[in-house]
């Protein structure tokens, strides 16, 4: 399957937890887990329904891994954003990537509120529905506007600053210059490989240098792995953001 595929096939996946949330009337909290909502299950069950019919293993925030044989692997957040989703906050979405023995091939992230595609291709691009991502020029931290997940310990020195609350988009944000970097302030470090692998895909093939705060590999695929990833519009804004938070 080519990498053009592999993004159709995310697009499939999120148009299929878009219809079964569609279909539920209690998005409520899931009294099993904390932190998990019931919309939470529900999206996972369809999501993972495409992917594996797809012949993709997968690798979900909600249910683990499955189809560890299979050469291709989704890795997939149903819902980022549940707690935005539960509380009817306009900014969560599905989001797959697909990894091969390289790494990601291929990323599909869709805002189920809006409908808002984003999606790259390893060597291909990244693009939004408007046409290719192009990030901002912003090189100083003083006239950037930042997407924060957490509080950082010490002022940043930006000029404004935007808390959303779901990585994925709030990556492919960065990548389509609607705002300038995303900081993870969160400590320790709470991101799985599922909240932020479809928007570092979006952000590199667009140009926009993302990391791990201390320096970790981000392309892991394990249930347990938690990072903190930072990205910025150019090296020059990453490179005054980095220290901050380390």
């Amino acid at each position: 399957m080519d990498a053009d595929s592999l993004v159709a096939v995310g697009f499939d996946a999120a148009a299929a937890v878009a219809a079964a949330l569609g279909g539920l009337t209690d998005w409520g909290p899931n009294p099993a887990r904390r932190g998990q909502y019931k919309l939470d299950l529900a999206a996972d069950e369809a999501a993972l329904t495409v992917l594996h019919a797809a012949g993709l293993g997968s690798l979900s925030e909600e249910s683990g891994r499955h189809h560890p044989d299979r050469p291709l692997m989704a890795v997939v957040d149903p819902v980022d954003g549940s707690t935005n989703a539960h509380r009817g906050l306009p900014w969560y979405a599905t989001s797959v990537c697909v990894l091969d023995g390289d790494g990601p091939v291929a990323a599909a992230v869709v805002n189920l509120a809006s409908g808002a595609r984003f999606w790259a291709t390893r060597g291909g691009g990244a693009f939004g529905d408007a046409g290719p991502l192009r990030p901002s020029r912003a090189t100083a931290v003083e006239e950037a506007i930042v997407a924060l997940s957490g509080l950082p310990a010490t002022p940043l020195g930006c000029w404004q600053t935007r808390t959303f609350g779901a990585c994925a988009l709030d990556l492919c944000a960065v990548a389509a210059g609607i705002v300038d970097a995303y900081f993870d302030a969160t400590r320790p470090a709470a991101h799985g490989p599922w909240d932020y692998l479809g928007g570092l895909l979006v952000c590199r093939e667009a140009g926009a240098p993302v990391v791990d705060a201390a320096g970790e590999d981000l392309v892991v695929a394990t249930h347990q792995a938690r990072r903190s990833p930072v990205a910025a519009a150019t090296p020059e804004l990453l490179g005054q953001l980095v220290p901050t938070v380390r």
